[in-house]
């Protein structure tokens, strides 16, 4: 039984181990010169940055990879812990909050904010592992795509108010300002705004205190690179600069699929890990989907576009963290402007990477490697990034320097963006989208794309649009609810 794989982000790359486990032939087809997607990485005048995800809350769901073959993720990548987790930083005073480390630790921190919110953070955290227990361990990685299964959830996603947004599940636990800004900033790591994403990604405060956050020593290329060698030695072909461009059937079946080198490459199921806006957009007909699909093609919310912006310097700043909330004067209104008005704000709020601060090899000696990523609109804002990028770039220098990297402008050695229309032309993302649909209640569980085609019987679909959702743990768990459903070879291969 052969199967292919569309995408090699870590939603492809996860599915293609799993069918090879099932005892699969498996062909992995990347549309870039190297696999990873947005988990790719770039090299710059000694330099070397992650693209995309910084940030393992999950690691289990890597360690299953290797344990499917009787082997260790230890023995091909190191994940470190962090402590702290994030250091929050309040540009508008200046004063830093420092997540992570034991319950205690957090309290501690909290304590010099609002000393009353420490015994409500134990009240958020126990809530949030509720959350965690039905969203994360029931059903992210149970497929999705009856109804039924949607309606027997109903009850639980109830009794957990799944219908309030992460900002009301913190603020009704949490009474300082800053502290509700601290810990409802989550979901825009996932592409959502804390004022319209379901709370059920209120379960990631869980996720974290339960295990962590970690850092793969080499970065995310690293683990990108250690599942290569996994896939290459069980025998799995992995074809890059191969961007599939159509495919052909028979009737409810897919043939093969037909990529831009003009190979025409026949399977018996067909797997695809990328944007299913752009799937259903541009390479199947849009009769070929349901009256649900062609609803949310023409009409979902997409998540919001990214603003990514890599340098090296010749100066050290040893004083900050490896991840970093950079946190504007205004909140609720600049995501308003993001995510509903998709005007360019004049302000911003940040993520500043510095790998430096864990792994020295990201950057010459003596130097420091960062990326900072800013939310900005997705295409659909009337946005010029040839005249706008500039400008951004130059506030966002400007505002560092002034900060937490002081004379950043002098000791810049390397320096480079992308926007929203790389995001659309590298990644396929329809809109420029940083993360495709956004992680509304309306547009989670049944509601998301499904994970096997309601058209073509070998069609299942991973990755960052389908169900569980974006973020590391959601497209590997996307894998795992297409194993769920691709069936086991008839024969060892």
């Amino acid at each position: 039984m052969r199967t292919v794989v569309i995408g090699g982000g870590f939603g492809g790359i996860a599915a293609a181990l799993r069918a090879r486990a099932k005892g699969h032939t498996v062909t992995l087809l990347e549309k870039n010169d190297q696999l990873g997607g947005r988990a790719r990485v770039f090299k710059s005048d000694g330099y070397t940055f992650d693209a995309g995800p910084t940030v393992i809350t999950a690691p289990f769901l890597f360690d299953e990879l290797f344990e499917l073959f009787g082997k260790k993720r230890s023995d091909y990548v190191e994940f470190v812990p962090l402590n702290p987790w994030y250091q929050f930083y309040f540009s508008e005073d200046g004063t830093r909050f420092n997540y992570g480390g034991t319950v205690e630790d957090t309290l501690a921190e909290i304590a010099k904010f609002e000393p009353s919110d420490q015994e409500n953070y134990l009240k958020l955290i126990e809530h949030s592992r509720k959350i965690y227990k039905v969203g994360f361990e029931d059903l992210a990685d149970q497929p999705f795509h009856s109804f039924w299964t949607m309606l027997k959830q109903i009850p639980h996603l109830a009794r957990l108010r799944s219908d309030r947004t992460v900002w009301q599940m913190v603020s009704r636990y949490l009474r300082n300002d800053k502290l509700r800004q601290a810990f409802s900033i989550q979901p825009l790591l996932v592409g959502g705004n804390p004022f319209d994403t379901t709370s059920i990604y209120g379960l990631i405060h869980y996720l974290e205190r339960e295990f962590g956050i970690h850092f793969a020593m080499g970065g995310t290329g690293a683990i990108v690179v250690a599942l290569t060698k996994l896939m290459v030695e069980e025998g799995i072909e992995v074809i890059t600069e191969a961007e599939v461009i159509g495919f052909k059937q028979s009737g409810r079946q897919l043939d093969s699929v037909i990529t831009a080198n003009a190979d025409n490459i026949a399977a018996d199921y067909f797997i695809f890990n990328g944007d299913p806006l752009f799937l259903y957009k541009h390479l199947l007909p849009e009769s070929y989907g349901s009256t649900q699909v062609k609803l949310k093609v023409e009409h979902s919310k997409r998540s919001m576009g990214l603003y990514v912006l890599f340098f090296g310097t010749k100066k050290q700043y040893s004083d900050v963290e490896h991840h970093t909330i950079w946190l504007g004067k205004r909140y609720q209104e600049l995501l308003k402007e993001i995510f509903a008005e998709r005007d360019l704000p004049q302000d911003f709020s940040l993520y500043l990477h510095r790998p430096t601060a864990t792994d020295t090899s990201f950057a010459p000696e003596g130097c420091d490697s960062f990326y900072v990523l800013a939310p900005v609109p997705n295409l659909r804002g009337n946005i010029d990034w040839q005249v706008e990028e500039p400008k951004l770039r130059a506030k966002i220098i400007r505002a560092l320097s002034e900060t937490l990297l002081p004379d950043l402008e002098d000791n810049i050695e390397t320096i480079f963006a992308m926007t929203p229309e790389d995001f659309q032309t590298d990644y396929l993302s329809v809109d420029g989208a940083g993360f495709s649909i956004a992680p509304k209640f309306t547009q989670s569980a049944w509601f998301r794309f499904h994970n096997r085609s309601e058209y073509f019987s070998n069609l299942l679909l991973a990755g960052a649009g389908t169900h569980p959702g974006a973020g590391m743990p959601g497209v590997l768990s996307s894998a795992k609810v297409v194993d769920r459903l691709l069936p086991e070879a008839a024969t060892e291969v």
